[in-house]
C-alpha cells in the first residue's frame, strides 16, 4: 500500500477513534472527566459491548465523501453533473434520513445508508436535523441560521479526501469546504473553520511530512488573505491558531490548562484546540487523543478533528492497533478511503467494468 493510500486511510480512521473516544466525555466539566477517570482523564475508550461507536462526526464525513464519489461518478461516466455541493446537500439529507426511525426515501443514492455502523443514531446536535429538514440549506452568503458549533466541521474532512488536481484547484476546494458547513451551520466562524479544515488536511493528504506548525500559521494566513475582505471572522480563526500555536510552544504550560484556555466549544476553538493537540503530540497519536478529548468543551469534535489531521500526517501503519480492534466501521472507513485515493475507475463513454463501484456510485447500494 503507498504512502498516499495509507493518508487517505489514517485520515478517516483517525478522525473515528477521536470521534469515539471523545463521544464519552463530550461536554462534560474536566473535574467531573477526572472525577470519573483519574487525574489524567479518559486514557481510552469507554467501550459499550466491546465496541467503540462513533457519531455524527464520523457519519457526516463518510456520507460526504459518499455523495462526492456518486457526482465525480455521474460526471465521468455520463459527462454531466451538477455542482460538487449538490451532491454534499445530497448526502447530508440521507445522513439525516438514517438519523430518523420513519420518513426513510424509497429512493436513495448514498450506499452508506445500507450500513448500520454509520447510521446509528447518535447526532450530536438535532439542531442540524431541523436545518436538514428544510427545503433550502444554507449558503455563505444566504445562512439559514448562526450555529458556530463544530457538529458540521467533519463535512470539511470530507471535501478534503476528495482532494484531486484533476478535480479541483486548492482554492475551489477550500471554498467547497466552507460551503459545505455552511449547509447546516451560518455564523461564518464555522464554515470558515471548514475551509481551514480542508487547506490542512488536503496539504497533508498531498505530502504527509509537511511540518505542522508552518502549516497551521499559513492557513491562517491564507484563510485572512482569501475570505478576510468579506468576514471579519476569519481573523478571529486566524487569531485563534496562533494563539494554540503560541500555547503549544509554552513548556510551563500545562496540557490539561492550555485545553481549557481554548475552551473548544466552538468550530474554531474546536480546530484550535486540534492545533495544540497534533503540536505537542506531533509523532504519539495515542498521547494526542489523550490530549484531545480530556477538557470541557466538545471533546468528540476536538478528538476527531486531531485524528484526522494525524491520522493523514502518520498513515493508518502509526495507528495504534487497540484503537482499531474495537471500532466498529474500520472496515467501511478502509473501503471509502480507498475509493477517494483510486477514483472513478471509468470515463465518458466507457463501459465501467467494476460492478461494485457501479452497485455503490451509480445505483446507491441498490
Amino acid at each position: 500500500m503507498g504512502i498516499l493510500r495509507t493518508t487517505y486511510r489514517g485520515c478517516l480512521l483517525g478522525l473515528a477513534v477521536g470521534d469515539a473516544m471523545g463521544y464519552t466525555v463530550d461536554s462534560r466539566s474536566l473535574p467531573e472527566i477526572r472525577e470519573d477517570y483519574g487525574p489524567n482523564g479518559l486514557l481510552g475508550y469507554d467501550l459499550v459491548n466491546g465496541y467503540a461507536d462513533v457519531t455524527s462526526y464520523t457519519q457526516i464525513a463518510a456520507f460526504t465523501c459518499n455523495g462526492l464519489l456518486f457526482g465525480l461518478t455521474r460526471g465521468q461516466i455520463l459527462g454531466k453533473m451538477a455542482p460538487f455541493i449538490k451532491y454534499i446537500e445530497l448526502s447530508s439529507r440521507e445522513w439525516a434520513a438514517s438519523q430518523r426511525s420513519w420518513g426513510r426515501p424509497s429512493r436513495t443514492y448514498c450506499w452508506l445508508l445500507r450500513k448500520p455502523e454509520l447510521c446509528r443514531r447518535h447526532c450530536m446536535d438535532t439542531r442540524m436535523l431541523d436545518t436538514l429538514s428544510r427545503q433550502r440549506l444554507g449558503t455563505m452568503e444566504t445562512p439559514r441560521n448562526s450555529f458556530s458549533d463544530p457538529c458540521g466541521l467533519t463535512s470539511a474532512v470530507g471535501v478534503a479526501l476528495f482532494s484531486h488536481e484533476d478535480r479541483a484547484s486548492q482554492e475551489e476546494l477550500d471554498r467547497l469546504g466552507a460551503e459545505a458547513v455552511a449547509l447546516t451551520h451560518g455564523s461564518p466562524t464555522a464554515f470558515l473553520t471548514g475551509a481551514a479544515l480542508t487547506h490542512i488536511l488536503s496539504t497533508l493528504l498531498r505530502s504527509p511530512r509537511t511540518p505542522l506548525k508552518p502549516l497551521f500559521l499559513g492557513t491562517a494566513e491564507v484563510i485572512q488573505d482569501r475570505f478576510g475582505h468579506q468576514y471579519s471572522q476569519a481573523f478571529e480563526l486566524g487569531n485563534q491558531i496562533r494563539r494554540a500555536v503560541t500555547f503549544a510552544g509554552s513548556p510551563n504550560l500545562r496540557q490539561m490548562d492550555a485545553m481549557e484556555r481554548l475552551e473548544c466549544y466552538s468550530a474554531s476553538q474546536a480546530l484550535a484546540g486540534a492545533v495544540y493537540a497534533c503540536l505537542t503530540c506531533m509523532e504519539d497519536f495515542d498521547s494526542a487523543m489523550i490530549t484531545a478529548v480530556n477538557h470541557s468543551g466538545r471533546s468528540a469534535a476536538v478528538g476527531a478533528i486531531t485524528g484526522a489531521i494525524l491520522g493523514a500526517r502518520l498513515g493508518e501503519q502509526s495507528l495504534p492497533e487497540f484503537y482499531m480492534e474495537c471500532l466498529e466501521p474500520a472496515d467501511i472507513l478502509r473501503e471509502l478511503a480507498d475509493d477517494l485515493f483510486t477514483g472513478c475507475p471509468a470515463t465518458k463513454g466507457s463501459k465501467l467494468f467494476d460492478l461494485d463501484w457501479d452497485y455503490k456510485y451509480l445505483h446507491g447500494g441498490q
